[in-house]
C-alpha cells in the first residue's frame, strides 16, 4: 500500500510540476555542429560573481551551490530534464509509513578521497547538517528529519518527526548533497573551500575572485564527462563576458543581460539559452527596520512601484509580472494571490497617516546585477514621487548576501530561486520565523499564524488541501506588505558554436555533465 501510494505521490510531482520550458535561439542547444567531433579539453564557464562558500550545508545561494551541485556533490535522488524525481545515488527507495523512509543505495561507488560511499556516510551526512553545533543555515530544510538508521551496509533509513510530503524534493537539491565521511571527520572546515564528493568532477582549486577549477572524475561511477576539465571564471563586466564567448576564449556564460538579446541572437558564434524558472525576482522590506516597521509605510511603498513598467523598460518582458513570491511552476503556486496595484494617490494618502514626512530618507540595497541597478533607479524616481529620497547602494553579489544576513539593511531588491519546485522551499525558507537571517527569511518576518499554515503545509499530504494552505499563507503576506513580487524568471545563458549538449535547468543550475567540446 505504501509503495503504491508512492507511485501515486510521484505520479502528483509529474503532474503539477510542469516541465521546464527550456529553448535555444539560433543553433540547437544539443550542439552547433552536425557531426563534429568531441576533443575534450578545458570547458570554460563565465560568471558575473565569485562563489560565497563550496560548503553545501552553508551556502545559501543557487549561483554558488550552481559551481558544485551535481558536478562535485551528488544526492540520494535527482531531478530529470522533466522535474521528475529519479534515481541517482540511491537506486530505489520505499516509503514504508508516513514518517519512515528507506532507501537502498547503489554499491561500489566512491567519494574523491577513497572514502566508500555506503549507509554509514549518508548518516554521517545528515548528523552533520542536523548537529546544532555545527551551525548549519541549511539546517532547519532538513529537520524533519528525527533519526538517520543504518540498516545494512547499502541500506539506511529516514525517521521523520512528522508527515513530510516533499521530503524527496529537498532530498534532490544541493542542501542533501553527499559528503565524504572521510573529509568530515578529519577537517570539516575545509569543506568551505575543498569540496569532496562523489561526482563526476573533482575539485581542484579556487583563486579567490578569479576562478574555480574541477577536474573531470576519471573514476566516476556512472558516465564519465567528455572534457577534461572545468573552470569558472569571475568576469564582472557584461561585456567583457559577451565578448568572450564571442572570441571562442570561453564556452558558456551564466548570466546574460536582457540588452545583450539582441547582439547573441544575430551572432554567428554564439547562442542563446532560455529557461522559464522556478524564481521569483522581488523588492524586499526589512520589517524590523524603525521606519519599515510601519505596515502602512511598507504598503504605500508597494503601491508607489510601477512593477509592470519594470518588466517592460528593464527586463524587456524577459519573464512575467509576478503575483506572488511563488513562481507558477512551483507546486502549491495560486493564480488567485494578488499583489498592490500601481496606486500613487494610495501611496501619498497611506504616507501621510503614518505620518512620514516629505523627503524621509530610505536606503535601497542592490547586487550589482546591471538590471537590479537600473531596477533601483527606476524605484528610486517612482518613490520620490510620494516624498521619500531614496539611497541606492550597490554591493557586489557576496558583499550583498552578506549584508543582508546583518539585518541593517532597509529596502532590498533580491530573489528566490526554488530549488525543489515546492512551495515548501519556498514558504519556509521565505517567510518562517526560524529561518531569519542566512537561511533565506531576509525580511526578518515573523508571524505565528504564518509560521503554522507553513508548518501545515509541510505534513499535509493531500496536495488541494496543501494548496489551499499556500494560498493562505501567501495572500497573508502580501497584506502584510513583506515583498513586492516583481518578476517570475527566465533563465538566460549564452555558449558558444563549439558547445554541445549544454542546458539550464528550472533552478537556474548548469548542467554540464553531458557537454562536448567539438571542432
Amino acid at each position: 500500500m505504501k509503495k503504491m501510494k508512492l507511485f501515486l505521490f510521484m505520479t502528483l510531482i509529474t503532474v503539477l510540476v510542469l516541465q521546464a520550458c527550456s529553448t535555444a535561439s539560433n543553433k540547437s542547444a544539443e550542439g552547433s555542429k552536425e557531426g563534429a567531433k568531441s576533443v575534450g579539453g578545458e570547458l570554460v564557464i563565465l560568471r558575473a560573481s565569485d562563489a560565497t562558500s563550496l560548503d553545501p550545508h552553508f551556502i545559501t545561494d543557487i549561483p554558488s551551490a550552481n559551481i558544485i551541485h551535481g558536478k562535485v556533490y551528488e544526492t540520494l535522488v535527482a531531478f530529470d530534464r522533466d522535474r521528475k524525481i529519479v534515481p541517482l545515488l540511491a537506486k530505489e527507495w520505499e516509503q514504508k509509513d508516513d514518517v519512515t523512509w528507506t532507501f537502498t543505495l547503489n554499491e561500489g561507488i566512491k567519494f574523491h578521497d577513497g572514502a566508500d560511499f555506503n549507509a554509514e556516510a549518508v548518516k554521517a551526512t545528515f548528523d552533520r547538517i542536523l548537529d546544532p553545533a555545527t551551525g548549519s543555515p541549511q539546517r532547519d530544510k532538513l529537520s524533519m528529519i528525527s533519526e538517520v538508521i543504518v540498516d545494512d551496509t547499502y541500506i539506511v533509513t529516514l525517521k521523520l518527526k512528522e508527515p513530510y510530503a516533499p521530503l524527496l524534493s529537498i532530498l534532490a537539491s544541493q542542501e542533501g548533497s553527499m559528503i565524504s565521511p572521510k573529509a568530515i571527520a578529519k577537517a570539516a572546515d575545509e569543506l568551505a573551500t575543498h569540496p569532496v564528493g562523489t561526482g563526476p568532477f573533482v575539485f581542484e582549486s579556487w583563486k579567490s575572485g578569479q576562478e574555480i577549477t574541477l577536474n573531470t572524475n576519471k573514476d566516476y561511477w556512472g558516465n564519465v564527462p567528455k572534457v577534461d576539465k572545468v573552470t569558472f571564471k569571475v568576469v564582472p563586466e557584461d561585456s567583457t563576458r559577451l565578448a568572450m564567448i564571442e572570441s571562442g576564449e570561453a564556452h558558456i556564460a551564466e548570466q546574460v543581460p536582457v540588452t545583450e538579446i539582441d547582439r547573441i541572437e544575430n551572432s554567428p558564434s554564439m547562442n542563446l539559452f532560455r529557461a522559464e524558472g522556478l524564481a521569483v525576482e522581488f523588492i524586499g522590506f526589512n520589517v524590523k527596520d524603525s521606519l519599515l516597521s510601519d505596515v502602512k509605510v511598507r504598503q504605500a511603498i508597494s503601491y508607489a512601484v510601477d512593477r509592470e513598467a519594470i518588466i517592460s523598460g528593464i527586463y524587456d518582458n524577459v519573464g512575467t509580472l509576478a503575483n506572488s513570491a511563488m513562481s507558477p511552476k512551483v507546486i502549491g503556486y495560486s493564480s488567485e494571490t494578488k499583489a498592490y496595484d500601481y496606486d500613487v494617490v494610495k501611496a501619498k494618502q497611506l504616507l501621510k497617516e503614518a505620518g512620514i514626512k516629505e523627503g524621509t530618507k530610505i536606503k535601497l540595497l542592490t547586487s550589482d546585477r546591471k538590471e537590479r541597478i537600473n531596477m533601483a533607479e527606476v524605484v528610486q524616481s517612482q518613490l520620490k514621487g510620494i516624498g521619500l529620497d531614496v539611497d541606492i547602494q550597490v554591493m557586489e553579489y557576496g558583499a550583498f548576501i552578506s549584508e543582508i544576513t546583518k539585518e541593517q539593511h532597509q529596502l532590498f531588491i533580491s530573489g528566490w530561486g526554488n530549488a525543489t519546485g515546492d512551495a515548501d522551499y519556498n514558504q519556509y525558507n521565505l517567510f518562517h520565523s526560524a529561518s531569519m537571517g542566512a537561511p533565506g527569511n531576509h525580511f526578518y518576518y515573523s508571524n505565528p499564524e504564518i509560521d503554522k499554515l507553513i508548518e501545515e503545509g509541510r505534513s499535509e499530504s493531500d496536495q488541494a488541501t496543501r494548496n489551499e494552505i499556500y494560498r493562505k499563507a501567501m495572500q497573508m503576506e502580501l497584506e502584510d506588505a513583506v515583498y513586492m513580487p516583481v518578476r517570475n524568471y527566465e533563465h538566460l545563458a549564452v555558449y558558444s558554436n563549439a558547445v554541445k549538449g549544454f542546458w539550464l535547468d528550472a533552478s537556474n543550475y548548469t548542467i554540464i555533465s553531458g557537454v562536448e567540446i567539438v571542432e
